[in-house]
Protein backbone atom coordinates (compact mmCIF):
# COMPACT_ATOMS: atom_id res chain seq x y z
CA UNK A 1 0.00 0.00 0.00
CA UNK A 2 1.42 3.37 -1.03
CA UNK A 3 1.80 6.25 1.41
CA UNK A 4 -0.75 8.23 -0.61
CA UNK A 5 -3.30 5.48 0.01
CA UNK A 6 -2.40 5.38 3.69
CA UNK A 7 -3.00 9.11 4.01
CA UNK A 8 -6.29 8.88 2.13
CA UNK A 9 -7.38 6.31 4.72
CA UNK A 10 -6.10 8.48 7.58
CA UNK A 11 -8.00 11.53 6.30
CA UNK A 12 -11.13 9.38 6.07
CA UNK A 13 -10.56 8.32 9.70
CA UNK A 14 -10.16 11.95 10.78
CA UNK A 15 -13.43 12.94 9.13
CA UNK A 16 -15.13 9.90 10.67
CA UNK A 17 -14.00 11.04 14.11
CA UNK A 18 -15.03 14.62 13.40
CA UNK A 19 -18.54 13.77 12.20
CA UNK A 20 -19.15 11.29 15.04
CA UNK A 21 -17.99 13.65 17.81
CA UNK A 22 -18.97 17.04 16.43
CA UNK A 23 -22.17 15.53 15.08
CA UNK A 24 -23.71 15.33 18.54
CA UNK A 25 -22.23 18.75 19.38
CA UNK A 26 -24.11 20.23 16.44
CA UNK A 27 -27.25 18.36 17.39
CA UNK A 28 -27.11 19.70 20.94
CA UNK A 29 -26.58 23.20 19.55
CA UNK A 30 -29.66 22.93 17.36
CA UNK A 31 -31.84 21.61 20.18
CA UNK A 32 -30.89 23.76 23.19
CA UNK A 33 -33.20 26.75 22.43
CA UNK A 34 -36.11 24.33 22.02
CA UNK A 35 -35.44 22.05 25.00
CA UNK A 36 -34.26 24.64 27.53
CA UNK A 37 -37.21 26.66 28.87
CA UNK A 38 -35.21 28.73 31.35
CA UNK A 39 -31.71 30.13 31.38
CA UNK A 40 -30.73 27.59 34.04
CA UNK A 41 -31.92 24.71 31.88
CA UNK A 42 -30.07 26.02 28.86
CA UNK A 43 -26.90 26.42 30.89
CA UNK A 44 -27.21 22.81 32.01
CA UNK A 45 -27.67 21.68 28.40
CA UNK A 46 -24.63 23.65 27.23
CA UNK A 47 -22.66 22.09 30.08
CA UNK A 48 -23.15 18.63 28.53
CA UNK A 49 -20.79 19.58 25.71
CA UNK A 50 -18.82 22.27 27.56
CA UNK A 51 -15.74 20.17 28.42
CA UNK A 52 -15.47 18.45 25.01
CA UNK A 53 -16.73 20.60 22.13
CA UNK A 54 -13.43 22.40 21.48
CA UNK A 55 -11.46 19.13 21.62
CA UNK A 56 -13.90 17.62 19.12
CA UNK A 57 -13.09 20.40 16.64
CA UNK A 58 -9.43 19.36 16.73
CA UNK A 59 -10.44 16.52 14.42
CA UNK A 60 -11.50 19.03 11.76
CA UNK A 61 -8.35 21.12 12.17
CA UNK A 62 -6.20 18.01 11.92
CA UNK A 63 -8.13 16.74 8.89
CA UNK A 64 -7.75 20.09 7.09
CA UNK A 65 -4.05 20.23 7.93
CA UNK A 66 -3.47 16.67 6.76
CA UNK A 67 -5.41 17.37 3.57
CA UNK A 68 -3.27 20.44 2.86
CA UNK A 69 0.01 18.63 3.49
CA UNK A 70 -0.74 15.19 2.02
CA UNK A 71 -2.94 16.19 -0.95
CA UNK A 72 -2.22 19.82 -1.87
CA UNK A 73 -3.94 19.54 -5.25
CA UNK A 74 -7.09 18.14 -3.62
CA UNK A 75 -7.00 20.89 -1.00
CA UNK A 76 -6.62 23.59 -3.66
CA UNK A 77 -9.41 22.23 -5.85
CA UNK A 78 -11.79 21.64 -2.94
CA UNK A 79 -11.26 25.00 -1.26
CA UNK A 80 -11.42 26.95 -4.51
CA UNK A 81 -14.50 25.13 -5.81
CA UNK A 82 -16.40 25.16 -2.52
CA UNK A 83 -15.02 28.45 -1.26
CA UNK A 84 -18.40 30.13 -0.48
CA UNK A 85 -19.59 27.10 1.46
CA UNK A 86 -16.34 26.59 3.34
CA UNK A 87 -16.28 30.31 4.17
CA UNK A 88 -19.79 29.84 5.54
CA UNK A 89 -18.54 26.87 7.57
CA UNK A 90 -15.68 28.96 8.95
CA UNK A 91 -18.04 31.80 9.85
CA UNK A 92 -20.42 29.40 11.58
CA UNK A 93 -17.54 27.83 13.52
CA UNK A 94 -16.49 31.28 14.72
CA UNK A 95 -20.01 32.30 15.77
CA UNK A 96 -20.53 29.00 17.54
CA UNK A 97 -17.21 29.09 19.39
CA UNK A 98 -17.57 32.72 20.42
CA UNK A 99 -21.15 32.11 21.53
CA UNK A 100 -20.24 29.16 23.74
CA UNK A 101 -17.51 31.21 25.42
CA UNK A 102 -19.32 34.57 25.61
CA UNK A 103 -22.96 33.74 26.47
CA UNK A 104 -22.25 33.81 30.21
CA UNK A 105 -20.14 36.97 30.20
CA UNK A 106 -23.15 39.22 30.79
CA UNK A 107 -26.02 38.45 33.13
CA UNK A 108 -28.72 39.70 30.76
CA UNK A 109 -31.49 37.52 29.36
CA UNK A 110 -31.43 39.13 25.89
CA UNK A 111 -27.65 38.71 25.66
CA UNK A 112 -27.79 35.02 26.56
CA UNK A 113 -30.87 34.29 24.46
CA UNK A 114 -29.27 35.99 21.46
CA UNK A 115 -26.17 33.83 21.77
CA UNK A 116 -28.29 30.71 22.27
CA UNK A 117 -30.01 31.29 18.94
CA UNK A 118 -26.73 32.27 17.30
CA UNK A 119 -25.18 28.98 18.39
CA UNK A 120 -28.29 27.07 17.25
CA UNK A 121 -28.31 28.64 13.79
CA UNK A 122 -24.55 28.21 13.31
CA UNK A 123 -24.80 24.56 14.46
CA UNK A 124 -27.60 23.94 11.95
CA UNK A 125 -25.58 25.59 9.18
CA UNK A 126 -22.57 23.42 9.96
CA UNK A 127 -24.60 20.22 10.13
CA UNK A 128 -26.27 20.94 6.78
CA UNK A 129 -23.16 22.28 5.02
CA UNK A 130 -21.20 19.07 5.37
CA UNK A 131 -24.03 17.00 3.91
CA UNK A 132 -24.25 19.47 1.03
CA UNK A 133 -20.51 19.21 0.32
CA UNK A 134 -20.57 15.39 0.46
CA UNK A 135 -23.55 15.24 -1.89
CA UNK A 136 -21.95 17.65 -4.33
CA UNK A 137 -18.68 15.72 -4.32
CA UNK A 138 -20.42 12.41 -5.00
CA UNK A 139 -22.50 13.97 -7.77
CA UNK A 140 -19.44 15.54 -9.33
CA UNK A 141 -18.40 19.14 -9.72
CA UNK A 142 -17.65 21.02 -12.96
CA UNK A 143 -13.85 21.07 -12.79
CA UNK A 144 -11.55 21.40 -15.80
CA UNK A 145 -8.32 19.40 -16.42
CA UNK A 146 -6.44 21.83 -14.14
CA UNK A 147 -8.84 21.14 -11.27
CA UNK A 148 -10.49 24.56 -11.43
CA UNK A 149 -14.22 25.06 -10.95
CA UNK A 150 -16.02 26.11 -14.13
CA UNK A 151 -19.30 28.04 -14.12
CA UNK A 152 -19.37 29.22 -10.52
CA UNK A 153 -21.12 27.55 -7.60
CA UNK A 154 -24.56 27.36 -9.22
CA UNK A 155 -24.07 23.83 -10.63
CA UNK A 156 -23.32 22.57 -7.11
CA UNK A 157 -26.95 23.13 -6.14
CA UNK A 158 -28.70 19.94 -7.16
CA UNK A 159 -31.63 18.08 -5.60
CA UNK A 160 -29.09 15.48 -4.48
CA UNK A 161 -26.81 17.91 -2.62
CA UNK A 162 -29.79 19.65 -1.02
CA UNK A 163 -31.21 16.34 0.21
CA UNK A 164 -27.73 15.54 1.52
CA UNK A 165 -27.81 18.78 3.51
CA UNK A 166 -31.23 17.94 4.96
CA UNK A 167 -30.22 14.37 5.79
CA UNK A 168 -27.06 15.38 7.63
CA UNK A 169 -28.88 18.15 9.54
CA UNK A 170 -31.57 15.74 10.76
CA UNK A 171 -29.13 12.89 11.47
CA UNK A 172 -26.84 15.11 13.56
CA UNK A 173 -29.85 16.55 15.39
CA UNK A 174 -31.01 13.02 16.22
CA UNK A 175 -27.46 12.13 17.32
CA UNK A 176 -27.41 15.18 19.60
CA UNK A 177 -30.83 14.37 21.10
CA UNK A 178 -29.66 10.88 21.99
CA UNK A 179 -26.46 12.27 23.49
CA UNK A 180 -28.57 14.50 25.73
CA UNK A 181 -30.58 11.51 26.94
CA UNK A 182 -27.27 10.22 28.33
CA UNK A 183 -25.76 13.43 29.67
CA UNK A 184 -28.51 15.94 30.51
CA UNK A 185 -30.26 16.18 33.90
CA UNK A 186 -33.22 13.74 34.09
CA UNK A 187 -36.06 16.22 33.27
CA UNK A 188 -34.12 17.56 30.29
CA UNK A 189 -33.05 14.07 29.24
CA UNK A 190 -36.72 13.07 28.99
CA UNK A 191 -37.42 16.07 26.75
CA UNK A 192 -34.45 15.08 24.62
CA UNK A 193 -35.82 11.54 24.31
CA UNK A 194 -39.15 12.94 23.07
CA UNK A 195 -37.25 15.19 20.63
CA UNK A 196 -35.41 12.11 19.33
CA UNK A 197 -38.80 10.48 18.63
CA UNK A 198 -39.96 13.53 16.67
CA UNK A 199 -36.73 13.88 14.70
CA UNK A 200 -36.15 10.16 14.18
CA UNK A 201 -38.81 9.61 11.52
CA UNK A 202 -37.85 12.57 9.26
CA UNK A 203 -34.16 11.76 9.76
CA UNK A 204 -34.66 8.15 8.63
CA UNK A 205 -36.75 9.24 5.62
CA UNK A 206 -34.21 11.88 4.52
CA UNK A 207 -31.32 9.47 5.01
CA UNK A 208 -32.82 6.75 2.79
CA UNK A 209 -33.96 9.29 0.23
CA UNK A 210 -30.33 10.37 -0.06
CA UNK A 211 -29.25 6.73 -0.39
CA UNK A 212 -31.81 6.07 -3.15
CA UNK A 213 -30.85 9.25 -4.99
CA UNK A 214 -27.21 8.15 -4.87
CA UNK A 215 -28.05 5.54 -7.52
CA UNK A 216 -29.34 8.23 -9.88
CA UNK A 217 -27.30 11.35 -9.15
CA UNK A 218 -23.87 9.76 -8.73
CA UNK A 219 -21.93 6.81 -10.08
CA UNK A 220 -22.50 5.05 -6.76
CA UNK A 221 -24.15 2.04 -8.43
CA UNK A 222 -21.49 1.74 -11.12
CA UNK A 223 -18.70 2.16 -8.56
CA UNK A 224 -19.98 -0.07 -5.75
CA UNK A 225 -22.67 -2.03 -7.55
CA UNK A 226 -26.37 -2.48 -6.90
CA UNK A 227 -25.24 -4.44 -3.85
CA UNK A 228 -22.81 -1.85 -2.45
CA UNK A 229 -21.19 -4.21 0.05
CA UNK A 230 -21.23 -4.71 3.80
CA UNK A 231 -20.32 -1.21 4.96
CA UNK A 232 -23.10 0.79 3.22
CA UNK A 233 -25.65 -1.92 4.03
CA UNK A 234 -24.68 -1.93 7.71
CA UNK A 235 -24.97 1.86 7.73
CA UNK A 236 -28.57 1.57 6.53
CA UNK A 237 -29.38 -1.24 8.95
CA UNK A 238 -28.03 0.74 11.89
CA UNK A 239 -30.27 3.67 10.90
CA UNK A 240 -33.29 1.36 10.87
CA UNK A 241 -32.23 -0.13 14.19
CA UNK A 242 -32.35 3.31 15.82
CA UNK A 243 -36.10 3.42 15.20
CA UNK A 244 -36.45 -0.04 16.75
CA UNK A 245 -34.42 0.84 19.85
CA UNK A 246 -35.84 4.33 20.49
CA UNK A 247 -39.04 3.14 22.28
CA UNK A 248 -36.98 0.91 24.55
CA UNK A 249 -34.92 1.95 27.60
CA UNK A 250 -31.56 1.60 25.85
CA UNK A 251 -30.41 5.21 25.23
CA UNK A 252 -26.73 4.28 25.06
CA UNK A 253 -27.40 1.68 22.38
CA UNK A 254 -29.52 4.15 20.38
CA UNK A 255 -26.72 6.74 20.58
CA UNK A 256 -24.11 4.30 19.34
CA UNK A 257 -26.41 3.20 16.52
CA UNK A 258 -26.67 6.77 15.21
CA UNK A 259 -22.93 7.00 15.66
CA UNK A 260 -22.49 3.79 13.69
CA UNK A 261 -24.67 5.22 10.91
CA UNK A 262 -22.51 8.34 10.77
CA UNK A 263 -19.26 6.38 10.82
CA UNK A 264 -20.22 3.83 8.17
CA UNK A 265 -21.89 6.44 5.95
CA UNK A 266 -18.73 8.55 5.97
CA UNK A 267 -16.64 5.50 5.13
CA UNK A 268 -19.08 4.72 2.29
CA UNK A 269 -18.55 8.19 0.83
CA UNK A 270 -14.78 7.71 0.78
CA UNK A 271 -15.21 4.23 -0.75
CA UNK A 272 -17.45 5.66 -3.47
CA UNK A 273 -14.92 8.38 -4.25
CA UNK A 274 -11.84 6.11 -4.37
CA UNK A 275 -9.49 6.31 -6.24
CA UNK A 276 -10.72 9.81 -7.03
CA UNK A 277 -10.79 12.73 -4.65
CA UNK A 278 -12.70 15.14 -6.90
CA UNK A 279 -15.11 13.87 -9.57
CA UNK A 280 -15.45 16.03 -12.67
CA UNK A 281 -19.01 16.30 -13.96
CA UNK A 282 -17.70 17.73 -17.25
CA UNK A 283 -15.50 14.79 -18.18
CA UNK A 284 -14.73 11.75 -15.99
CA UNK A 285 -11.19 11.77 -17.38
CA UNK A 286 -10.64 15.15 -15.71
CA UNK A 287 -11.37 13.77 -12.25
CA UNK A 288 -8.59 14.27 -9.72
CA UNK A 289 -7.23 10.99 -8.35
CA UNK A 290 -5.37 10.14 -5.15
CA UNK A 291 -2.07 9.63 -6.96
CA UNK A 292 -2.41 12.91 -8.89
CA UNK A 293 -3.31 14.94 -5.82
CA UNK A 294 -0.70 13.48 -3.45
CA UNK A 295 2.36 15.34 -2.21
CA UNK A 296 5.83 14.05 -3.00
CA UNK A 297 6.93 10.79 -1.31
CA UNK A 298 9.41 12.51 1.00
CA UNK A 299 6.72 14.82 2.42
CA UNK A 300 4.39 11.88 2.99
CA UNK A 301 7.18 9.94 4.73
CA UNK A 302 7.96 12.82 7.11
CA UNK A 303 4.24 13.27 7.85
CA UNK A 304 3.85 9.57 8.56
CA UNK A 305 6.72 9.53 11.07
CA UNK A 306 5.35 12.64 12.79
CA UNK A 307 1.84 11.20 12.97
CA UNK A 308 3.12 8.02 14.64
CA UNK A 309 4.28 10.12 17.61
CA UNK A 310 1.59 12.81 17.80
CA UNK A 311 -1.64 10.93 17.01
CA UNK A 312 -1.49 8.57 20.03
CA UNK A 313 -1.00 11.57 22.35
CA UNK A 314 -4.02 13.37 20.91
CA UNK A 315 -6.17 10.24 21.16
CA UNK A 316 -5.05 9.57 24.74
CA UNK A 317 -5.81 13.15 25.79
CA UNK A 318 -9.29 13.09 24.28
CA UNK A 319 -10.05 9.69 25.81
CA UNK A 320 -8.95 11.04 29.20
CA UNK A 321 -11.21 14.09 28.78
CA UNK A 322 -14.27 11.96 28.09
CA UNK A 323 -13.44 9.68 31.01
CA UNK A 324 -13.09 12.57 33.47
CA UNK A 325 -16.40 14.14 32.37
CA UNK A 326 -18.27 10.86 31.91
CA UNK A 327 -20.95 11.51 34.55
CA UNK A 328 -24.41 12.90 33.81
CA UNK A 329 -24.61 16.67 34.24
CA UNK A 330 -26.72 18.03 37.12
CA UNK A 331 -28.86 21.15 37.03
CA UNK A 332 -26.22 23.03 39.02
CA UNK A 333 -23.24 21.71 37.03
CA UNK A 334 -23.26 24.62 34.60
CA UNK A 335 -19.49 25.34 34.62
CA UNK A 336 -19.16 28.86 33.15
CA UNK A 337 -22.13 28.59 30.79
Amino acid sequence: MSLATVWYVLIAVLFVGYFFLEGFDYGVGVLVPWLGRTDGERRALWATIGPVWDANEVWLITAAGALFAAFPAWYASLFSGFYPFLALVLGALIVRGVGLEFRSKRDESQWRSGWDWGIAVSSAVLAAAWGFVMGAMLHGVPIDPAGNLVGGVGPLFTPYSLVGALASLLLFTLHGALYLTLKAPPPLAERARKAAFRVGGPATAAYFLFVIMSYFYSDFARKLGVDPGAIPILAGLSMVAVRVVLPRPYPLLAFFLTGTTIILSTVSVFLALWPRVMISSLNPAWSLTVSQAAANPYSLKVMSITALFILPIVLAYQAWTYWVFRQRVGMTDTFHY
